[in-house]
């Protein structure tokens, strides 16, 4: 058997698993994102400054991958939320059977967001469905405008793209305006919110970008059950 052939079969059995999961998250009406960008890009710190943002009764959880470590479980757990962390142990993605693995003790009943934090890649992520309603790309204003142009893949399967870092425009070499307008060449239909998890500007723009999607999803979910 080829790599090519092995490669369309694990992709083919994420597949079947990732719409397994998908049809779960759907049944218990669980909005599910997952977070992908470069390593740095800010996703830690920006699920940090969600969380602190969350009420205490708020239905989350997150999964956190990582080649390494748990250190980003550890940070996040400190705002009372079900948190686990996934170790990938060298693998540059994380995959369905990761997240289903993970699951398996959670109650999704529980739940309304279930956040994925993505291992930091734009490349592998972008070919493995784990079920969610929605990618989420970050773009930090510390790397180039052209990242949109060099790894289309996962900027044209995301729904939205955050441009992170927004209070070092200043200081650095970077024109907000290129890196929109590359991501829109990319995907012409993608939302994109600017933010800065250290001062707090856009996050309130963030917040209710998952309220809204979180909403259409329960209405989504109650107009297919003819309700």
């Amino acid at each position: 058997m080829s790599r090519v052939e092995v490669e369309k079969k694990v992709l083919n059995e994420n597949q079947i698993l990732a719409q397994q999961l998908r049809e779960r998250y759907r049944e218990q009406r669980v909005l599910c994102v997952n977070l992908v960008s470069s390593p740095g890009s800010g996703k830690t710190l920006l699920l940090e400054k969600t969380l602190e943002r969350m009420d205490k009764s708020a239905r989350v959880a997150v999964l956190t991958g990582d080649l390494q470590t748990e250190n980003d479980a550890k940070r996040l757990a400190k705002f009372g939320f079900p948190v686990k962390q996934i170790v990938t142990g060298g693998t540059c993605h994380l995959d369905a059977k990761m997240v289903e693995r993970h699951l398996v003790d959670w109650k999704l009943e529980d739940l309304d967001l279930l956040v994925v934090e993505n291992v930091g890649n734009l490349v592998c992520p972008s070919s493995y469905d784990l079920g969610e309603d929605a990618k989420i790309v970050l773009l930090s204003t510390t790397e180039g405008e052209d990242k949109p142009l060099k790894y289309p893949s996962i900027f044209f399967k995301s729904e939205l793209m955050v441009l992170t870092k927004i209070d070092l425009l200043p200081y650095v070499p970077f024109s907000a305006e290129l890196a929109k307008e590359n991501a829109h060449r990319v995907h012409p239909g993608m939302e994109i919110l600017e933010l800065s998890s250290t001062t707090g500007e856009g996050l309130d723009a963030w917040m209710k970008w998952l309220k809204r999607r979180q909403q259409q999803k329960a209405e989504t979910v109650l107009t297919e059950l003819g309700g």
